[in-house]
């Protein structure tokens, strides 16, 4: 009598229809991961979206980089309503690497898999906005750093910067306007 085990025939319990198995449980989990990443930047409010893609911007910018990153998920954010329309944004979020080439038109997670043999890139975006728009002063602060070079240094850095940015500076206020 043959067993299957034995034999080298395919049957379900053989090692080569489990690491099949394996394989096509291990690409639907990264499936799911893309679509979670890309679920969650569809999900953000617009203006931590374009506190997401002005670090993009800043990114791309740089000759050094090669591929594609895109959005991969949010740490910390918050808002706080100032005075008179202006809010200030605090948005602290991971953009991650993908196989595309830099530049690539309307990637997407999908379209452009996420490559898990980098370190994430670790982003703080902070800047004030006045009825929805991002003001141009003070100056929107963007910073990003790989994940290994994150330290309670940088950490600090970012904080003092951006607590610095959460109030109005320099002008009157209304009560001590003169009327004419």
């Amino acid at each position: 009598m043959r067993s299957g085990r034995l034999s080298g025939n395919s049957s379900p319990e053989s090692g080569g229809n489990m690491a099949y198995i394996l394989t096509v449980l291990l690409l639907a989990a990264g499936v799911l991961g893309c679509t979670e990443a890309q679920q969650a930047y569809s999900k953000l409010p617009d203006l931590y979206r374009n506190g997401v893609d002005l670090a993009l911007q800043q990114l791309n910018s740089h000759s050094a980089i090669k591929n594609h990153f895109l959005f991969f998920k949010s740490l910390d954010k918050s808002d706080i309503d100032i005075r008179f329309g202006v809010r200030f944004f605090y948005h602290n979020f991971y953009l991650k690497v993908t196989s595309c080439a830099k530049g690539t038109a309307n990637a997407d997670p999908t379209k452009c898999p996420f490559r898990n043999n980098r370190p994430l890139i670790d982003c703080v975006a902070c800047y004030n906005t006045y009825f929805g728009k991002i003001e141009p002063e003070p100056k929107p602060y963007i910073h990003c750093v790989h994940k290994p070079f994150f330290n309670q240094e940088v950490q600090t850095k970012r904080r003092i910067h951006c607590d610095g940015m959460n109030h109005m500076s320099g002008g009157g206020t209304l009560l001590a306007q003169k009327s004419p």
